[in-house]
């Protein structure tokens, strides 16, 4: 039976060869990703997205700009309140 390996060193190991895998060849990346599905336990097609990950993720801590100024929220109120 495959012992399988922890969160923690999953993405110590994606961090180790998402850049091998990115610029290596069609056939270096069916190799990299056959031997990457069998350390993890992935599903091969999850296995493949994560490594084509976006280099740089945002942190989920984002701040959205408001869209409306405080006339249009005052507006929206005395509607809400109408109906």
């Amino acid at each position: 039976m495959a012992r399988r390996i922890s969160m923690a060193t999953r993405s110590e190991l994606v961090e180790a060869i998402v850049e091998r895998y990115r610029s290596g060849s069609r056939s270096d990346k069916r190799l990299i990703l056959d031997e990457f599905v069998a350390v993890t336990g992935y599903h091969r097609k999850h296995a493949i997205r994560v490594l084509r990950q976006r280099a740089s993720k945002i942190p989920g801590n984002k701040r959205h700009s408001l869209r409306y100024g405080g006339d249009v929220r005052e507006a929206l109120v005395v509607l809400w309140e109408a109906s």
